[in-house]
């Protein structure tokens, strides 16, 4: 199989090759027709009715012969009726065969027309050494040579960062997350590079994600199995009621970590949501009639979003605020420009600001020793970037810090 630079450098040479085909049929098609011809035959004529008879002497046949030859700067010869060389100047040319036209010659292409007399004349033009047809495929030859050799450079480059694209996709196919390519030029080959950079880091990502969720969801999911278990072996001895209901709260939470899991792992394959038009204020102030001290204002707001998802969203926002914070949970909405803003604070101590990115990466939990398992606030951030928008730990006038979440609007 072909390299492809050597197809495309291929297609060039064979086009040259056809361009100086076709220019030399067209020249040879054309060359009758062509006005230097003309300018043969008016000269032709001239030289028929300056000539001597045919009855005059050879040698004033000669020097007339001799005469346009210098005029012309061409090699004449002239012939009898019969074919006889009778005079020459130059080289002696072929003379015609039949009638009036090109003649070939070893000296070169020449011109031979028949005088009324029966006499003929053969005339060689001033490039007497060369024959146009060859000349002029030559010149085509030499522009055919430098276009292939400037070409091949080109089209060498060109490829070159092709086939490195290549490697790098084959490479990421073998299981190598790491492979990129360099990125060249600013063509199409270079913007096609870029993306195929942005894809790789974006499955690395998507990958890194997974292993990620996959060892953390390992070790979470052993804590409440182990309390469980050990709840059990203790309730086989003893019917106490206090264990049973801390048994029955470690598989609810075993339940919830299990449920997160899963609504993470379909928000990371973009799944599609079932979109409608919600009020995010009364749907705020729904969730916080669930919980303890919390207060609810701002301004009703519309978002086109999916119901269910934007109540984990706030679920999440306020059982964070409830397990870590202090009460009251204040809930804050309104319209910015073209987007609706959810704002969550507490009077809690607030996030530290080297930890407001690192709050939303799976399983981070500020405190070793607190429970939960640390995916309700990435839950968050990915419900909200599916719907168009995003959350940030924010400084805030009345609290130490605060949770905004800005969704697009109707």
């Amino acid at each position: 199989m072909l390299r492809l630079y050597k197809k495309i450098y291929l297609t060039i040479v064979v086009s040259l090759i056809a361009v100086v085909f076709i220019a030399s049929v067209a020249w040879r098609i054309g060359w009758s027709n062509s006005s230097f011809e003309r300018g043969v035959q008016v000269m032709a004529e001239f030289i028929s009715m300056s000539l001597p008879s045919k009855d005059a002497p050879e040698s004033e046949q000669q020097e007339a012969i001799r005469r346009f030859a210098d005029r012309l700067d061409s090699d004449l010869t002239l012939y009898d009726a019969d074919g006889r060389v009778i005079a020459s100047s130059g080289n002696v040319i072929a003379g015609p065969r039949y009638g009036s036209g090109w003649v070939k010659d070893p000296g070169g292409a020449a011109w031979a027309f028949r005088l009324p007399d029966g006499r003929a004349v053969s005339v060689r033009p001033p490039w007497r050494h060369r024959a146009p047809l060859g000349g002029f495929l030559i010149f085509l030859g030499v522009i055919a040579l430098v276009v292939g050799l400037c070409a091949y450079p080109v089209v060498r480059g060109l490829t070159r960062r092709l086939e490195r694209l290549q490697v790098g996709v084959e490479t990421l196919g073998a299981g190598d997350l790491s492979a990129r390519v360099d990125i060249k030029g600013r063509d199409e080959i270079a913007r096609l590079a870029t993306s195929f950079n942005r894809a790789a880091t974006r499955i690395e990502e998507l990958v890194g994600a997974h292993r990620l969720l996959l060892a953390n969801a390992s070790h979470e999911l052993r804590t409440p199995l182990s309390r469980i278990r050990l709840g059990i072996e203790l309730m086989q001895k003893s019917d106490d009621l206090a264990r049973r209901a801390d048994l029955q709260r470690d598989v609810a939470e075993l339940d919830d970590l299990i449920d997160e899991i899963l609504l993470t792992s379909r928000l990371d394959a973009a799944p599609q949501l079932q979109l409608e038009e919600i009020d995010l204020l009364a749907l705020a102030a729904e969730e916080a009639s669930r919980y303890r001290d919390c207060e609810v204002s701002g301004e009703s707001v519309t978002v086109n979003g999916d119901a269910r998802l934007l109540r984990r969203l706030v679920r999440n926002l306020l059982d964070n605020a409830e397990r870590y914070g202090r009460p009251p949970t204040v809930v804050e909405v309104k319209q910015v420009d073209r987007n609706a803003v959810l704002t969550v604070s507490d009077a809690g101590n607030g996030i530290p600001q080297t930890e407001w990115e690192r709050v939303f990466a799976p399983f981070h939990r500020l405190d070793s020793t607190s429970r939960g398992a640390g995916l309700g606030l990435a839950l968050v951030r990915q419900i909200a970037r599916a719907h168009g928008g995003d959350i940030s730990v924010v400084a805030h006038p009345n609290a130490a810090s605060a949770f905004r979440a800005v969704l697009p609007i109707l």
